[in-house]
């Protein structure tokens, strides 16, 4: 394709994306991907959650009017596409198992009518010898392959199912195949070029930067109360709460509930029928918080997911990236809270250390998995700017002294005075238990408790007991950890009986040398707030609301709701919240000035805007309100 005739593409791209999605300008390398897709040449995007990964091959279907084959791993992903396109006007399809003969037929037909502009199906469907001569018959130029991390043994979603993809070129050799994700290390990026044989592809890397999220490490404590916390501060809002073991999520799930909060728990150990009525009411906004493992995520394509939780340490930076990225989709603000103990590390370790020892295990796999484990414990400790070390571990520069948008930044972590003398006293008083005992009790004597089993041993007796006196038992325990991922003291399992151990404290050169005051050591507590102190707010929250009607919005997205049940779509397929925002911030007085607000195209224009427009002229005159500020 000659740049001229590409150049005469973009200008008529423009005007397709603003007719059916509402949107007036491309982000930050869509221009590069679509021009990829518009000549014909093969592609690697790695754009974050919320980047507009899902235009980049959509759009140029819609342009050239032929059949883009898109691969998805879920169906519920498929679906939320589908239905999003659809409310935009155009015409896609998904081909699953779980349609009729006679679906699948008439699907089949407009397929070869040339009607439909996106094909969804998963790899195992795509790779069928019909659907294949079905789409040779069509001559498919295009194919996009969604979440392509998931085709690399170094993926942290691997399917084994994506490596069949590798048989594209050759059974589509003149089409061009085009590989997009969210989240991808160097060595990722390689193996899905490799995996789907790329030819000389355009790579584009997007930063890996998600500057409305904002990054909360807090110390655990009670974890249920600081989850409390979390939703309290976004009532009536969505968010995802992800805990390491099934009965964590439904000790949680349960204990929300009785709290008042719509929770539903998700894990593997439920039934299908479970799972399903989870997801499909959280999507549809009936259940503001699900509680769950790692098993939910991939499937869900909210946009407003205003926070995510995590009850535990994630395994990899990878997986805190990817589960986080469920966060604000939509652009907007959203916050995300790590509830961090240094003993999740030795939880995980013991986990990866039993995986590796089962038979036909991967050599590299407890190491590898060790060496994720320590990235990510590492991230927790630093006291350093949260966005700056992600986009770093990622391989990118970070351009801001400042995020504004985690604990760090906004001066919600603060450094322990006197952080050098607390470790010698903690340090010292191992040494004193002569390195016998674990952390619970070495706490229970730095602070001086009056316990039976203390007075028993004549512990009480020692310099160092009660050196703490006064500290909350959670701080010291937290110390202790931060010196232990510090690598000034340690922690070792010793057997007491056979098949059981216990974890003990033990001294190392670094002890001794912070001990002699020849080493600095650096502890990290939580600013203390008073009861009702109104929390720091990130730039992008401040920004994002600022002139918004709150109770405009809130109408709007009652209507919305409405709109959503009756037509059978999750509320977002509607409108994206930033949409109604701008709505209750703008307050357009007829369908015209409608038609300039982000994300309302012609389609939702003619099937929402009477409605949505009546509410607003409603409002503002009960409300003795202005109109189109």
């Amino acid at each position: 394709m000659t740049a001229e005739v590409l150049s005469l593409d973009l200008t008529e791209l423009r005007s397709v994306i603003l007719h059916h999605w509402g949107i007036d300008t491309l982000r930050a390398l869509q221009e590069p991907a679509i021009k990829a897709v518009l000549s014909g040449r093969d592609s690697l995007v790695v754009l974050p959650t919320g980047g507009g990964k899902s235009l980049c091959y959509q759009a140029p279907a819609v342009l050239r009017g032929d059949t883009t084959v898109v691969v998805s791993p879920l169906i519920s992903l498929m679906k939320d596409q589908v239905d999003s396109l659809q409310a935009c006007g155009i015409r896609a399809l998904q081909l699953d198992s779980s349609q009729t003969v006679a679906q699948r037929s008439d699907y089949i037909k407009e397929i070869k009518q040339g009607l439909v502009r996106l094909l969804f199906v998963s790899p195992e469907r795509l790779m069928q010898t019909d659907l294949c001569q079905l789409l040779q018959e069509i001559n498919v130029r295009t194919f996009a392959i969604d979440e392509a991390h998931c085709i690399s043994h170094w993926g942290h979603d691997f399917r084994p199912e994506y490596r069949q993809l590798s048989q594209l070129k050759e059974i589509f050799p003149r089409a061009s195949i085009h590989a997009y994700t969210a989240t991808a290390t160097e060595h990722v990026r390689q193996d899905i070029v490799k995996q789907l044989g790329l030819h000389n592809p355009e790579v584009l890397i997007g930063s890996a930067d998600r500057p409305n999220l904002t990054f909360l490490i807090v110390s655990r404590r009670d974890s249920t109360k600081q989850i409390m916390e979390v939703i309290d501060r976004h009532r009536g809002e969505g968010g995802i709460i992800y805990c390491l073991r099934r009965s964590d999520v439904d000790g949680l799930a349960s204990s929300l509930t009785r709290l008042g909060v719509k929770a539903m728990p998700y894990h593997a150990g439920l039934s299908s029928q479970q799972r399903t009525e989870t997801q499909e009411a959280f999507i549809a906004e009936q259940c503001d918080v699900v509680v769950a493992t790692v098993a939910f995520g991939m499937g869900i394509d909210r946009s407003n997911v205003r926070y995510v939780a995590h009850v535990a340490l994630p395994k990899s930076l990878e997986h805190y990236q990817q589960e986080t990225g469920r966060a604000g989709r939509d652009g907007l603000e959203a916050e995300c809270v790590l509830l961090y103990s240094g003993s999740d590390f030795f939880t995980w370790k013991s986990i990866i250390d039993k995986s590796a020892s089962e038979p036909n295990a991967d050599p590299d796999f407890a190491t590898n998995s060790i060496k994720q484990l320590k990235d990510m414990d590492g991230y927790c400790r630093a006291a350093a700017c949260r966005h700056s070390l992600l986009v770093r571990y990622f391989g990118q520069d970070y351009p801001n002294d400042s995020c504004n948008a985690c604990d760090i930044c906004l001066g919600l972590t603060v450094a322990v005075p006197e952080a050098d003398i607390i470790a010698q006293k903690i340090l010292s008083c191992v040494a004193r238990l002569k390195e016998r005992y674990g952390v619970g009790y070495v706490v229970a004597v730095l602070r001086g408790e009056n316990t039976q089993n203390i007075r028993n041993r004549n512990d009480d007796k020692l310099s160092t007991f009660g050196l703490l006196k006064g500290q909350n038992a959670a701080d010291v325990r937290d110390w202790i950890y931060q010196l232990i991922n510090q690598d000034v003291l340690a922690q070792e399992e010793i057997e007491t009986e056979p098949g059981r151990t216990i974890p003990i404290l033990r001294l190392n050169n670094a002890s001794w040398q912070v001990m002699r005051k020849e080493r600095n050591v650096r502890l990290l507590q939580p600013l203390r707030q008073e009861k009702g102190e109104q929390s720091k707010k990130s730039k992008t929250e401040s920004e994002s609301w600022s002139g918004v009607d709150r109770e405009l919005f809130e109408e709007l997205r009652a209507l919305r709701k409405q709109l959503a049940q009756e037509r059978q779509v999750p509320p977002y397929i509607i409108f994206a919240d930033a949409t109604l925002r701008e709505l209750s911030k703008s307050r357009p007085s007829s369908l015209l000035k409608m038609r300039n607000i982000y994300g309302i195209g012609d389609a939702k224009l003619r099937d929402f805007g009477k409605l949505f427009l009546n509410l607003l002229v409603e409002h503002c005159r009960t409300k003795s309100l202005p109109m189109d500020l």
